[in-house]
């Protein structure tokens, strides 16, 4: 066995000890993030005082969520009293409101970026709460539409806070044997603040006999007295119920300390993880839910009180104290619920998410039939049913989601669900005011079902796959603690190693679970016939494009969802076939884009293009010439010397031969030879498997998207199965 062969096995047994790491501690570890199967549960109170913990935290963002309903919901139940008072249109004011969802929608993703590097969560929350109690006072203030418009989109905007990071702060506050109480809990205070705003309202309109000015101003300064009640709050850093947990269990199993270790990873930046957040299948439906979500919490409550004032003749107190009832009931449901929703989530996640589901279309249901009741009693019932079940919605589809986000990533994923909820709150606004106006108020409580029914069964299939997802999620966290506890303790891998990808173009899957490896220096052939993935993995590599499942690693540190500039910055390039110049450029400027691209110096960047020219004395020819001009081999010159102006670590060449003249093929290869000699590893994808092999000890051969073949080349000769006679032609010959 070479040298070479030796370490390669050597590589592969150190990842075959990380795959038996991760499948080792799964169970384990769904144990810690408290799912087991069963729904044994210690109460909450002895977990509490079992971990030496405190409920405040729970009551502060609680009191912080109470803070954020009142401008909301005084503006909902005194909505038109302020249309004759300013003379707006409810059109008007529900284009206002739409505004309002836009701003909502808006403010999570920067308060979520602000907390990415430093945990500091608590502190924004504190601030943001102290903003929006500013923002209820002046509302009092309004005099026009325009200034109308103005308060609610700051108010949308402060409300970032309460979307982005207080349910990611209850989550990393309470263990997760105790979290789905928590949660709850923390919405059944907020539910309370909404259910005590409006009650509030008619107190202070009828009782009290303030104006709708009046009442604002009063709520403002409530709001701010609560908001100093969470004072205290103190961020408890990212994961330390469960990804801090999981790390420490993989040095448990080794019977190590996890101190000792030094973090390495390639840290996402913001873009990165909204896009890994929304490549999780069962968020992509959690958001649908979460739309369908804010339609019924936003717009719908504006309707509901018109609803209440045209076809019942209700005032502001008797429409306060009706929402009061709503939400209260909410909070009745929320209370009996946390209990048994650990339950359900301890056994098994996707029994959450058909129970949110099969509530969503209850709750629409009986909105529908309280709009059409001909009995003002009957119409109570039906609203009160589903007030208990829209409150209950929120924790369960937060459970669900954090529970298969990395907790780093938890306030970008409850930023994206705060954006479904403002897109379902815009479009909701929009749509049922134009059946307002077409059917009358009546019309719009019944259409709200045919959208909710819909959402219900997108939620409800949401259950198929967070099983799956969580576990991808355990192995990637279990996987990268372990890959660092091997190279600490001196074992080698790799440089470049893809496990278990899986890709898909829409519906149409192309990669299987497929593995791939390359070592530094190292030059491999990776063949196959046409559609066989070949390309699609490259993509994979650069980061064109990210895979469904899987994990890419360079030099040991978790890539798989970097973009493709930095991955090029890491010393990750790729020659495209046939695409690997620009036409409108000349020979020098692309050259000259290379370089740039790297940001180095002027002089740096001329010396390598005259490099790239002595190497190739025919571009040097015609160094003035479009790209567009050159013959395909040409191209194919220009094109590599990229690798020549960058000089990467892991160089990825997809069909250098490709229509090409033999002569122009060996020019090619020798360059590639050149680079490879230099220390670059290559990839060299080919369907000519007597250029591949002339080059190569090392093959991989992919068929339908599953690496069939992963060897010696000359080995890979003596698979018939793989290579049929049209394939072999010439081939040991070449040899």
């Amino acid at each position: 066995m070479s040298d070479r062969e030796e370490l390669r096995a050597n590589q592969q047994a150190a990842l075959q000890e990380v795959d038996q790491a991760s499948a080792a501690l799964r169970e384990q570890a769904r144990a810690t993030l408290g799912v087991t199967g069963d729904e044994n549960t210690e109460s909450f109170r002895s977990l509490v005082r079992k971990h030496n913990l405190s409920y405040y935290p729970m009551i502060a963002l609680g009191l912080l969520f109470v803070t954020g309903a009142f401008q909301s919901y005084a503006f909902t139940v005194l909505t038109p009293e302020i249309s004759r008072t300013l003379g707006i249109s409810i059109a008007a004011i529900v284009g206002a409101r739409a505004l309002y969802q836009l701003a909502i929608a808006i403010a999570p993703l920067p308060i979520a970026r602000l907390s990415q590097s430093r945990a500091r969560r608590a502190m924004l929350c504190i601030v943001t709460g102290i903003a929006w109690s500013c923002i209820t006072l002046m509302t009092g203030l309004v005099t026009s539409l325009v200034a109308l418009i103005v308060i609610l989109c700051l108010d949308g905007l402060a409300t970032g806070s309460v979307v982005a990071l207080h349910a990611p702060l209850i989550a990393d506050s309470y263990p997760p044997a105790a979290r789905v109480r928590a949660l709850t809990a923390y919405t059944a205070i907020g539910t309370f603040g909404q259910a005590l705003a409006p009650l509030l309202v008619g107190i202070l309109a009828s009782v009290a006999g303030l104006s709708w000015r009046g009442v604002f101003l009063a709520l403002g300064l409530t709001s701010l007295l609560l908001t100093l009640c969470a004072i205290r709050l103190r961020d408890p850093g990212f994961g330390k119920w469960d990804s801090e947990q999981l790390r420490a269990s993989v040095h448990e199993e080794h019977g190590e300390s996890a101190d000792s270790l030094a973090a390495k990873d390639v840290a996402l930046g913001f873009w990165e993880i909204c896009r890994r957040v929304m490549l999780i299948p069962t968020n992509r439906r959690v958001f649908a839910g979460f739309a369908v979500y804010g339609v019924l919490t936003v717009p719908l409550g504006t309707f509901i009180s018109v609803f209440l004032d045209q076809r019942w003749n209700l005032g502001p107190g008797e429409r306060g104290l009706f929402f009061s009832v709503f939400f209260g009931i909410g909070v009745l449901a929320l209370i009996g619920y946390g209990g048994r929703g650990e339950k359900q989530f301890r056994s098994s996640p996707a029994r959450v998410l058909r129970a949110a589901g099969f509530l969503l279309a209850g709750a629409v249901v009986f909105i529908a039939l309280g709009g059409v009741m001909p009995a003002f009693v009957p119409m109570l019932i039906c609203f009160g049913i589903a007030g208990a079940c829209i409150g209950l919605l929120q924790p369960m589809l937060g459970i669900s989601m954090l529970s298969i986000v990395p907790a780093h990533m938890r306030p970008h994923a409850q930023a994206l669900a705060g954006i479904f909820v403002a897109i379902g709150g815009s479009a909701g606004a929009l749509l049922l005011g134009g059946i307002e106006e077409q059917y009358g108020i009546g019309g719009t409580m019944v259409a709200i079902a045919v959208p909710g029914v819909i959402g219900a069964f997108i939620i409800a299939s949401a259950g198929t796959f967070i099983e799956g997802d969580l576990d991808r999620m355990i192995d990637e966290v279990v996987e990268d603690e372990e890959i660092r506890r091997v190279e600490r303790s001196g074992g080698r891998l790799p440089l470049l190693a893809c496990r278990g990808i899986n890709f898909s173009y829409g519906q149409l899957q192309v990669l299987f679970d497929t593995d791939f490896t390359i070592d530094d220096g190292e030059m491999v052939a990776l063949l196959g016939v046409n559609g066989a993935g070949k390309s699609t993995l490259l993509k994979v590599i650069s980061g064109i494009g990210l895979p469904s499942a899987g994990s890419v690693r360079y030099r040991g540190q978790e890539i798989t969802y970097l973009d493709a500039e930095r991955r090029m910055r890491l010393g990750i390039t790729q020659v495209p076939g046939g695409r690997a110049v620009f036409g409108p450029m000349t020979v020098v400027e692309n050259l000259r884009s290379y370089g740039y691209t790297m940001a180095k110096e002027r002089g740096a960047v001329d010396s390598a293009i005259e490099r790239c020219l002595e190497a190739f004395p025919r571009l040097a020819e015609r160094r003035n010439s479009l790209a567009s001009t050159l013959s395909g081999g040409e191209q194919q010159m220009l094109g590599l010397s990229k690798a020549l102006m960058l000089r990467p670590r892991l160089l990825l060449i997809d069909e250098l031969s490709l229509g090409l003249a033999p002569v122009i093929v060996g020019q090619l290869l020798d360059m590639v030879r050149q680079i490879n000699a230099d220390g670059t590893a290559v990839v060299l994808v080919e369907q000519s498997v007597n250029i591949a092999l002339n080059l190569v000890d090392h093959a991989y051969f992919m068929e339908k998207g599953e690496m069939r073949f992963d060897g010696r080349a000359d080995e890979l000769l003596a698979r018939d199965d793989l290579l049929r006679a049209v394939f072999l032609h010439g081939a040991g010959a070449a040899r």
